[in-house]
């Protein structure tokens, strides 16, 4: 009897230990796909991960309070850059790292500066046409040769489907921090502050006058729009957002107001507010705390 109980009992300590090996081999499989799963994923870039990629920090703009807006200058290497709103009339000449290299006291009053542009014969154009509660009337442009900024000639507008200053809340549409030059007119991308789902595309000419703007075309696009650049082969526009852009495509900036913008993230880049091309692929990019990114496409 003792023999027979004996053996019950290591058949009975073998079949516990085969089944407690068994679970810990399920265990052990069931945590290997895990960590082959949790591994594929961490391998695989995701779009936010790559568009990020794409994005470098080239500099910082330490002498320029809160950059918000950038320009190409016409000579190799630098920009153009101004502070927001409260800032002196200051155009601030900067190289590929931010490091400060001119300052240009223009002779004129600053509201809110908000965007700089330029064009082909170099005249810079600055907009003075922030509006953050959508109430103002003085909305300009400030066209001059920075070389002589005492020489300064005003693009005066008005907005064509604004009747209410301010108009209601969930009609705040006529507020503007992007602009560009192209082909004798100044475009302006509103910054919907009602919905953030809208901005609507403006233009004036680009000769000193007062006038009432076109309306051309309103943009779906799901954010704040803080500046706009376009690539000098004109067939890529980008509509800077806050940590984000849009991406625009066409053969034409006609083609271009038509197409399905492409959103792509610059999460962590901070309050990004100016960008202009160096070339077909390559934007910088600034931001209101100073830093100066480089984008690849």
């Amino acid at each position: 009897m003792r023999i027979l109980f004996l053996a019950a009992l290591f058949a009975g300590s073998i079949l516990s230990s085969s089944c407690s090996e068994a679970q810990t081999g399920e265990k052990s499989n069931e945590k290997s796909e895990k960590q082959e799963k949790s591994g594929k994923k961490k391998g695989k870039k995701s779009k936010k991960g790559a568009d990020i990629e794409n994005l470098n920090q080239v500099g910082t703009l330490d002498q320029v309070p809160e950059s918000s807006g950038l320009a190409l200058t016409g000579q190799p290497g630098s920009f153009y850059t101004h502070g927001d709103d409260g800032n002196r009339p200051i155009l601030y000449k900067v190289d590929t790292k931010g490091k400060l290299l001119e300052e240009i006291e223009v002779q004129t009053e600053s509201n809110d500066w908000e965007s700089v542009t330029r064009d082909d014969k170099g005249y810079v154009y600055i907009g003075d046409v922030g509006n953050n509660n959508n109430s103002r009337q003085n909305l300009v442009i400030h066209r001059l040769k920075p070389e002589a900024p005492n020489q300064v000639a005003d693009i005066k507008l008005k907005y064509p489907d604004q009747k209410a200053f301010p108009p209601a809340k969930a009609e705040r549409n006529f507020d503007c921090e992007a602009t560009l030059w192209h082909q004798g007119k100044i475009y302006l991308f509103t910054k919907d502050r009602a919905q953030s789902s809208t901005s609507k595309v403006y233009t004036v000419p680009d000769q000193p006058g007062s006038y009432t703007a076109t309306l051309l075309t309103k943009l779906a696009i799901p954010g704040q729009v803080t500046d706009a650049a376009l690539s000098p082969n004109g067939r890529r526009l980008v509509l800077l957002g806050r940590q984000e852009m849009f991406v625009l495509e066409g053969n034409s900036l006609a083609d271009i107001l038509k197409a399905t913008p492409q959103q792509i993230s610059l999460a962590g880049a901070g309050q990004t507010e100016g960008a202009v091309f160096t070339d077909d692929n390559t934007l910088y990019i600034s931001s209101e705390q100073g830093s100066l990114y480089e984008y690849t496409f």
